[in-house]
């Protein structure tokens, strides 16, 4: 998937019975292959899927000026969104058909700065998915340096819907 197919309008998102008849899996996958739109935060901090598998989805971008603090370093909460997306993205693929997650709560630790408009990739991985819960940890790595820019960890709840 490149940044063409992140949705602009709401309009363009999958609808719930979309969303309901397909595994978290197909829909992280038909999303990767551009059958449903992305997620518009993408455009908005300047990120986007690059692979989907089972228990493991990738995120990759650059933080732009914009997304800068008053000291003009990249703002926390930048890291925090990739690192939520990516790790929660990937409990998504091993959400049953007829289920929906969101994110309970998640923890980030930034070990060093990404210089603005440096690509980075960011992999969540599952550690734990059942029922009612997933567990996901996640990285963000420079693309060309392959340093360690921040970790984190999120617990996600799985909902029944149909």
């Amino acid at each position: 998937m490149n940044k063409r197919f992140i949705a602009t309008k709401p309009e363009e998102l999958a609808s719930s019975d979309e969303m309901l008849s397909r595994s978290g899996l197909e829909f992280m996958q038909d999303m990767l292959a551009g059958k449903l739109a992305g997620p518009p935060i993408g455009i908005t901090l300047n990120y986007w899927p690059e692979s989907v598998a089972d228990g493991e989805v990738v995120f990759v971008g650059a933080p732009l000026f914009a997304h800068t603090n008053p000291m003009g370093t990249v703002h926390g909460g930048w890291y925090g969104t990739v690192l939520d997306s990516c790790m929660a993205c990937a409990v998504m693929t091993r959400v049953p058909k007829g289920s929906v997650y969101t994110t309970l709560e998640y923890k980030i630790s930034i070990l060093r700065s990404i210089p603005i408009g440096m690509q980075v990739r960011a992999t969540g991985r599952v550690q734990h998915s059942g029922r009612s819960t997933g567990v996901a940890e996640g990285e963000i790595r420079g693309i060309d340096d392959g340093k360690l820019y921040a970790t984190g960890t999120t617990t996600c709840i799985i909902m029944k819907m149909a």
